[in-house]
């Protein structure tokens, strides 16, 4: 039995991406249109009709634009925590009734041979949430739109096989770009994003010896590069002791292009 995923699309323009066991096919969140979700699908070779489910981790835009619209074409269960189905229930148009569920903050929830654990995170939404995916022993984090990483989050995280992980924004790209400082002083909060430094900070306290891969995702359009976000992260793991492309690998993501479907080992 095997695990994978395909970032298919991630960054301040939009975000979703794609697990599957053998058994089970979930998307995580659909922030880009119904079209372009319907493409990036195709770049994996799977098709959308064959989902099991959306899951959605908040209400921001760039994870809920083709949700609705996605979920009806496909006829797709949508499972988000109450609060999330409150605040985004006027962006995604009419959703039958069959085709919504609750799944809460801090729940363990079992599709078939997947279980997805949720865990809240500190960002300005009605209640964020992300998810570690487990199966057959493995165990992938998706880590994203954190203010900060606390010491729960830590301990929810630790020792996975591989992770997608939020490195948002390099802070001299952020303190001297073009946003108003209302926007800056937002992202920089501890319910804003992480930059590459308390990335990878916080990567340093969680990485097990199990771990082979890192996707470094949600890097901001105007204020990170991903040659920056890799060698800024590389760098700080480094420092800290840990063996950067001997243990472990770091691996981009794009906001329109999704990477390669990769099995968790």
């Amino acid at each position: 039995m095997t695990l994978r995923f395909s970032v298919l699309a991630s960054g301040s323009t939009g975000n979703a991406i794609y697990v599957e066991t053998n058994k089970q096919r979930l998307l995580i969140d659909a922030g880009l249109s119904g079209k372009k979700m319907d493409e990036l699908f195709t770049h994996i070779n799977r098709d959308p009709k064959e989902l099991d489910g959306i899951l959605v981790s908040h209400e921001h835009s760039d994870h809920i634009k083709g949700v609705g619209v996605f979920a009806r074409k496909h006829k797709l269960p949508i499972y988000a925590n109450q609060l999330t189905w409150q605040a985004m229930d006027g962006q995604l148009g009419t959703i039958p009734v069959e085709q919504k569920f609750t799944l809460g903050t801090g729940e363990v929830k079992t599709f078939g041979d997947l279980d997805v654990e949720t865990f809240g995170v500190s960002h300005d939404a009605a209640e964020p949430m992300f998810f570690c995916f487990h199966h057959e022993g493995k165990k992938l984090v998706l880590a994203t739109d954190m203010g900060y990483v606390s010491e729960r989050i830590k301990g929810t995280i630790r020792d996975a096989d591989m992770y997608i992980f939020e490195s948002n924004h390099d802070l001299n790209m952020l303190r001297m770009g073009r946003y108003p400082w209302n926007v800056k002083r937002r992202i920089l909060s501890d319910v804003g994003h992480v930059s590459n430094e308390d990335a990878a900070l916080a990567l340093s306290e969680v990485i097990g010896d199990r771990t082979s891969r890192i996707y470094l995702a949600h890097l901001s359009l105007d204020n990170n590069m991903k040659d920056l976000a890799r060698l800024s992260v590389e760098q700080v793991l480094k420092q800290e002791g840990m063996a950067v492309g001997e243990q472990f690998e770091l691996y981009d993501t794009d906001p329109h292009t999704p990477t390669a479907l990769a099995v968790v080992s």
